[in-house]
């Protein structure tokens, strides 16, 4: 067991969040990963959830809880999600519709920061909520750029193609009309590493009466701008600390 500290239950909880970083697994595939025996097991991943640290996907597998995420806000430690806000407060301005900064977690997505309107119809998305990579331009946005064969497996259940998403390279924004939700539209746009790898997507959503069902031709400059705004920001952190 590598960085062990001593503490037995924190390392071999650590363990099993180490191997959910992976993606959903089941209880025998953490047994596998982590070589704890199986009671043991499963006690740390229950346990783990009560404190929303991992949680279940649709299929009952263990994966990383949104508590994670509010952590890494909470400790300012993260690049991306200190800069987030005030860039989604803007392009909420702009807009007038609520705007999110989703991640992708395995088979889902996690708001890792919203921003809603004052007032008026919106499209509330909690931060923490976990929500399918199935559907909606995020989804879209967060495959899009990903290896052949991932994209292969994401487009199986897909309400997007790959034509979509061959669309969504080419032009650098996805959009979405009633594929997540009934009623819903939305815009987004990629977050990439100072790599160039896309790790989060930016996006705004509202009703369809609103954004139309052409929501791009409204709002993808400005999507397009406070993505690019945040990818700036961790080339420029990444700079800093060279």
């Amino acid at each position: 067991m590598d960085n062990v500290s001593g503490v037995g239950v924190l390392d071999k909880a650590a363990l099993v969040l180490n191997a959910l970083e992976q993606g959903p697994t089941t209880l025998n595939g953490l047994v596998a990963t982590t070589g704890l025996a199986r009671p043991t097991a499963h006690r740390l991943a229950v346990a783990l959830e009560q404190h929303r640290l991992v949680s279940r996907d649709l299929q009952g597998r263990f994966i990383l809880g949104p508590r994670l995420v509010e952590l890494a806000a909470a400790a300012g430690e993260d690049r991306l999600l200190a800069t987030a806000i005030p860039v989604l407060k803007r392009l909420q301005d702009i807009t007038g519709e609520s705007a999110q900064l989703f991640r992708r977690q395995g088979e889902y997505r996690i708001c890792a920061a919203a921003v809603e309107p004052r007032s008026g119809l919106r499209d509330t998305i909690p931060v923490g909520t976990q929500v399918t990579m199935s559907a909606g331009s995020a989804a879209q946005v967060l495959l899009a750029w990903e290896d052949p064969d991932i994209i292969a497996k994401g487009l199986q259940n897909a309400s997007f193609s790959a034509v979509a998403l061959s669309n969504v390279r080419r032009r650098g924004w996805a959009q979405s009309v009633a594929e997540r939700e009934p009623g819903v539209a939305s815009v987004s746009a990629p977050v990439r590493s100072p790599a160039g790898k896309v790790i989060a997507a930016v996006c705004v959503s509202g009703p369809i009466e609103r954004l139309s069902r052409q929501p791009g031709r409204q709002h993808a400059p400005a999507v397009v701008a406070a993505a690019e705004k945040l990818s700036e920001v961790l080339r420029r952190s990444a700079t800093d600390t060279d």
